[in-house]
């Protein structure tokens, strides 16, 4: 039986949340294999507790990423809107 990863997984969801966004999106994936694994009796079922708080970690780090570049995109397009009205409106 493998052992589990359950602490490196919730590490890096944390991680995914403070610091880096990439940690989020390796520890929701890594958390689905190792789940998938656990309930099939090949690696230990021991983390299993750890290893979902950290997939869940991973997808709130996913879903945070995704809304602050919508965000960002959303204003960029404002920002860049409103520096052309003001060009426009300028007198010759």
């Amino acid at each position: 039986m493998q052992p589990h990863r359950g602490t490196t997984i919730l590490v890096l969801g944390i991680l995914g949340l403070v610091l880096c966004p990439i940690c989020g999106i390796i520890a929701w994936i890594m958390g689905n294999g190792d789940i998938a694994k656990m309930q099939s009796g090949i690696m230990d079922p021991e983390g299993l507790g750890q290893t979902k708080a950290g997939k869940i970690c991973g997808i709130i780090a996913t879903i945070l990423t995704i809304v602050a570049v919508i965000i960002y995109a959303i204003m960029f397009v404002f920002i860049i809107g409103a520096a052309a009205t003001q060009g426009a409106l300028q007198p010759n």
